[in-house]
């Protein structure tokens, strides 16, 4: 399918709003995550480099080979290990990174960020258990240390713990209140309770700390669609795919936005955009035919 999508030069807002929240006790409800207009919310996480202070370099070949060689010349060098195990890490490969942060903790037993990197890489591979001990450990080594905090939630989450999840988002936040990592997360955990207003309170923040990443304006239009907010979800979204405009659940849950808002032809073309970046997406394909979408044809997104 040819479809023309034309965009915007419009610049993305910015929103920035003070987050003052106190700690609220979530109401746990018995079923399992729910579901936004058949769309799942992204995962910052998924995507991170493990913090390092090497967590600048791209996971490419090059940069993995550049650090070997600087490896090589300290191989007692637990830096230098923990910032390889970083990048392997990033890049998927997680038994060199693994064996990396391994010899780190040797080389040091009290180099807390290597336990911490090595529990994300546990956290990845499915083994909650190991990934909780070592950010335990790295916590122990270092209490104000928010990226172990952080991490210790996300599997506490996974585990279906959301209390402790709760508390170790908010010990993060309690930290570093300029993370929009911890915020995004929060506000993820709480959008999986229902607690939708509380979600968006969190989304808005790391909007604005991160108003270059789609995925906090994705979570914060999902939440405007389970409100029946369409306008804005509509406007969020409008925003995701302007940041990421391969964004699949973007543009995806911007068609059903402008589906609610009665707008069949931006809902048609963001479907179609869906479409053309993964043809076996169901939601999109579904979602274009609801609106009466035809194949071939050309769809205006953006006014």
């Amino acid at each position: 399918m040819q479809n023309a999508f034309p965009v915007s030069s419009r610049p993305v807002p910015v929103c920035r709003n003070a987050h003052s929240m106190t700690m609220t006790r979530i109401a746990l409800v018995a079923a399992g995550a729910l579901l936004l207009g058949a769309c799942s919310s992204l995962d910052l996480a998924e995507k991170a480099v493990p913090e390092s202070a090497d967590a600048q370099y791209a996971a490419s070949p090059a940069n993995i080979s550049s650090l070997t060689q600087v490896v090589s010349h300290n191989p007692n060098d637990p830096q230098a290990l923990n910032m390889r195990g970083s990048v392997f890490g990033a890049a998927g490969e997680n038994s060199e990174a693994l064996a990396d942060f391994n010899k780190a903790i040797a080389l040091d037993p009290n180099f807390a960020q290597a336990y911490s990197n090595r529990g994300l890489i546990y956290a990845k591979t499915g083994k909650a258990d190991l990934a909780i001990a070592d950010y335990e450990k790295a916590i122990a080594l270092d209490k104000n240390y928010a990226q172990a905090y952080l991490g210790r939630g996300l599997v506490y989450k996974q585990k279906g713990q959301l209390m402790a999840a709760l508390n170790d988002f908010n010990r993060a936040i309690a930290i570093r209140p300029d993370n929009a990592q911890a915020y995004y997360d929060r506000g993820q955990l709480y959008q999986s309770q229902g607690q939708h207003q509380f979600a968006i309170d969190d989304f808005t923040t790391a909007v604005g700390l991160a108003p270059q990443r789609a995925e906090p304006f994705v979570a914060r239009g999902l939440s405007y669609l389970a409100v029946q907010d369409y306008k804005a979800a509509a406007s969020d979204l409008d925003n995701a795919v302007l940041v990421d405009p391969q964004n699949l659940q973007a543009w995806t849950s911007r068609g059903l936005a402008y589906e609610k808002l009665g707008d069949k032809e931006k809902a048609a073309g963001s479907y179609a955009k869906a479409i053309n970046i993964n043809r076996d997406y169901a939601q999109a394909t579904a979602g274009f035919s609801r609106v009466g979408g035809k194949l071939g044809e050309t769809y205006q997104t953006f006014n």
